[in-house]
């Protein structure tokens, strides 16, 4: 079937939007059928043009929903209601109502925790190590894949073995139970996917492609430190769980890191004080898949068979800029919607030019660059001719999550922001499309991950409300180390001395200001004591990946209350 999201709360105080809407594959349709002596139906294939257009309009879907609100207040509690739209009259008719009994009584605030049991296998059975990502134990066939052209052979449950992984890759990442690669640090492609997917991934492990034997029973296991392991057949683990309902909240805010709008409500049960980082690039990878100037000029992109995907995506939409600023939006939207009405800070797009070429359409719009990783990025594209109207969709697509969902938790994240003058052209370009900073109380913040932003500081702190230090990019431009290169990640640590003062001087800076300071990077996540430097610099917000949230606010409660014994 299809699927619509209604959000209750900006429902009730008067929005009538549809948050998020999953058009289903519909193959089926019962129809009603008069016969002589008794009428009755049959089920019979949906034709194709109805199979690609939704089933029901947005009236109708708010409609119901003002309906469901009703029926939930007059029982007092959450109802499994059935409905139908009467094909003569075309009204909406509710037939029952009852109450619902199993995802309002699970459980919301249970964590896991996964253990190996026993000793583990012996070390003559490690087949790969690497850089472990997410801190899960998975069991599954290893499945070498090199090329896009094998991905079919795919199977969900499979564990992942490649050199490296690209955003082509996500549809076989997303039904894998784990991810091993040759290459690639902790803040890769592979791993921030892993993270998003919440799976375990070994990254940067050299000769995985070669030591793991493809189909082979194989267990990767990610809780044994920072080293990732990947064994030889099953290993026997458990998942504790834990219960953290009543957990004191730490003076210092704990917010997640996130993209994935999938999983946005059941990380939203997790204890925290918002989103630090929503990244827009994940939505756009994975639901719209195509480079905004290919939606906005499908007559520019060369490759016959992109421009045949690009119509099949956009089908049912006016224009391919509904359908970029429509899905983009629903993305969001679901996210802010989960945290409702904590803070969700949004980054815009982040996208490399590798990365914005392997969209589709993409190689039509974007130069080939020799080091992507500090090139035409971030907040230099937005007002440039080169990207001026794909920025403008997402400008779009923000005013609607604002606006038209009603979800104003959404606060705007300015990335790579090299100079003040970038700083203030940007600045004018989103108030030029309705996003003025102060305006129906639209907070701006910037990502502070540049050493100049450490040093102009109380420059850019004029022009924004917050900083959320990029630990990842802070370290590898302080350091002058590709944090995608596995060769010299024995020098990318972002407890380096040099990057603990950047991050020191930037809090103090913001503090000095009047304005947020946060860290979304990936340090805190991974090394404890990061997050005790963080909380003693005095820093507002730490943003962790959600696997660690519950062990990370119990380590900053412990340390707050010895910093006030002291």
């Amino acid at each position: 079937p299809d699927e619509f999201y209604v959000h209750k709360p900006t429902y009730q105080a008067g929005h009538r939007a549809v948050l998020r809407r999953l058009i289903g594959d519909k193959a089926v349709k019962m129809i009603f059928v008069e016969g002589e002596t008794k009428n009755t139906t049959r089920n019979i294939p949906t034709p194709r043009a109805d199979r690609a257009r939704f089933c029901v309009t947005d009236d109708d879907v708010l409609e119901l929903a003002g309906y469901a609100c009703a029926i939930e207040a007059h029982y007092g509690r959450p109802m499994d209601i059935e409905w139908a739209k009467d094909g003569l009259d075309g009204r909406l008719y509710i037939v029952q109502a009852r109450p619902e009994t199993a995802a309002s009584q699970r459980s919301k605030t249970v964590i896991e925790s996964y253990v190996l049991e026993g000793k583990g296998a012996q070390r003559k059975d490690v087949l790969a190590e690497g850089r472990s990502v997410g801190e899960k134990v998975a069991t599954g066939i290893a499945r070498r894949m090199d090329n896009l052209g094998k991905l079919s052979e795919f199977q969900p449950g499979d564990v992942l073995v490649a050199d490296i992984t690209t955003p082509d890759w996500e549809p076989i990442m997303k039904i894998a139970a784990a991810i091993v690669t040759n290459r690639g640090g902790r803040t890769c492609h592979a791993a921030i996917i892993a993270r998003e997917l919440g799976i375990p991934a070994v990254v940067g492990a050299g000769d995985a492609t070669t030591s793991v034997p493809d189909g082979e029973l194989v267990t990767v296991s990610c809780v044994e430190g920072d080293t990732g392991r990947v064994y030889r057949g099953e290993l026997g683990f458990r998942v504790d769980h834990t219960e953290v309902s009543d957990q004191e909240r730490p003076r210092t805010e704990v917010m997640v890191n996130l993209g994935n709008p999938d999983l946005a409500f059941k990380t939203s049960f997790l204890p925290n004080d918002g989103v630090g980082l929503a990244r827009m690039e994940f939505i756009i990878n994975e639901y719209i898949r195509v480079h905004p100037l290919a939606l906005l000029h499908p007559d520019r992109v060369d490759d016959p068979e992109a421009r045949r995907t690009i119509d099949t995506l956009t089908y049912a939409y006016s224009d391919g800029a509904e359908f970029f600023v429509e899905r983009l939006s629903e993305g969001i939207g679901t996210i802010a919607a989960a945290f409702w009405p904590k803070p969700v800070v949004v980054r815009m797009s982040d996208f490399k030019t590798n990365e914005y070429a392997s969209l589709v359409g993409g190689s039509s719009f974007e130069a080939a660059e020799s080091n992507p990783m500090i090139g035409f990025r971030g907040a230099s594209r937005y007002a440039h001719p080169a990207y001026a109207e794909g920025f403008a969709l997402e400008c779009r697509a923000m005013k609607r999550v604002r606006e038209q969902m009603g979800l104003t938790n959404v606060v705007l994240m300015v990335p790579f922001v090299r100079r003040v003058a970038e700083a203030d052209l940007v600045l004018a370009e989103m108030a030029k499309h309705g996003l003025r900073r102060g305006e129906n109380g639209l907070q701006v913040y910037a990502m502070c991950e540049i050493p100049n932003n450490v040093i102009l500081i109380d420059e850019f702190a004029k022009r924004f409300d917050g900083f959320s230090i990029g630990s990842n990019d802070l370290t590898q431009l302080t350091l002058g180390v590709d944090r995608d290169s596995e060769i010299v990640a024995f020098d990318y640590d972002e407890r380096d001395e040099g990057v603990k003062e950047m991050i020191r001087l930037a809090v103090e800076g913001c503090r000095r200001n009047g304005i947020h300071s946060g860290l979304c990077g990936q340090a805190p996540s991974d090394y404890p004591d990061m997050a005790e430097f963080l909380v003693r610099c005095g820093i507002d917000s730490i943003s962790l990946n959600p696997d660690v949230v519950v062990k990370t606010t119990r380590q900053i409660l412990e340390l707050e209350r010895a910093v006030q014994l002291q």
